[in-house]
């Protein structure tokens, strides 16, 4: 159920499977739910500019059920930066995080929602 998602103007071929294996990882580990939920997205090669200037940048979600919050978006903000930063060369003031923390009701899964998987009515 969590999602990362990371719109940007870098190009496909500096997008590798292992970076999303790893976001996954990274994103099972700092929310605490299984990975085989985690999902990440990468959606490359988008025009775009950063206050005038076409140099890397991006914008980004993170959706999950629970988990979010004030304090802890600042533990996986700096979590998420560094991972960007490191991998994909887009430098952490040239990046805004969304972070959605959505109900169970609102995610469907295996033609249901995680309310009714998670035993709600």
């Amino acid at each position: 159920m969590p999602h990362f998602r990371l719109e940007t103007n870098i190009p496909k071929n500096k997008i590798t499977i292992d970076f999303l294996k790893q976001t996954t990882a990274l994103m099972a580990k700092m929310l605490g739910k299984p990975e085989s939920y985690c999902v990440a997205t990468v959606v490359p090669d988008q025009p775009m500019v950063w206050g005038g200037s076409a140099d890397p940048c991006g914008i980004a979600t993170l959706m999950s059920i629970g988990k979010l919050g004030v304090e802890e978006n600042k533990k996986h903000a700096a979590v998420l930066y560094d991972h960007i930063e490191k991998n994909l060369q887009i430098p952490r003031n040239r990046v805004y995080i969304t972070f959605i923390d959505e109900d169970a009701a609102n995610v469907g899964y295996n033609g249901t929602t995680f309310h009714q998987i998670f035993g709600g009515k």
